[in-house]
């Protein structure tokens, strides 16, 4: 299989450093959501090494950057699925940066923890 972050073509390509790109999801989840995508081709957000973590990261500040200029989010939720029972689809490390909006869900409390929605309100007690 041909993996489809090792063979970007460079149009999609919104930022870059040595280590790593920067591009919009080809599926977003709400306008603006990019994906940090290391260079190397890793499966796994522990297999990077300390200089390769903290240039990803610089890409995911400078991510948040233009998407809080372009499209004045809300807020954010970052995300990474590491291996496929954690939902990981693409075996290429990416890290989500998700915009958010006031009222773009109903009850946004929770945030990533709706990914197991029985044990995601965990505040009301029920």
């Amino acid at each position: 299989m041909i993996c489809p972050f090792c063979t970007l073509p460079p149009e999609r390509v919104i930022d870059s450093n040595a280590f790593g790109v920067a591009i919009r999801d080809g599926f977003p989840i709400s306008p603006g959501h990019t994906l940090i995508i290391p260079n190397r081709h890793v499966g796994s957000f522990f297999e990077l090494e300390g200089n390769e973590r903290a240039q990803l990261l610089t890409l995911l500040d400078r991510a948040k950057t233009v998407l809080d200029a372009e499209f004045k989010p809300h807020g954010y939720n970052i995300g990474i699925n590491d291996g496929p029972a954690a939902g990981q689809t693409v075996p290429h490390l990416h890290i989500h940066l998700i915009p958010r909006f006031t009222n773009d869900r109903p009850d946004p409390r929770g945030g990533v923890r709706w990914i197991i929605p029985e044990k995601a309100d965990y505040w009301s007690h029920r």
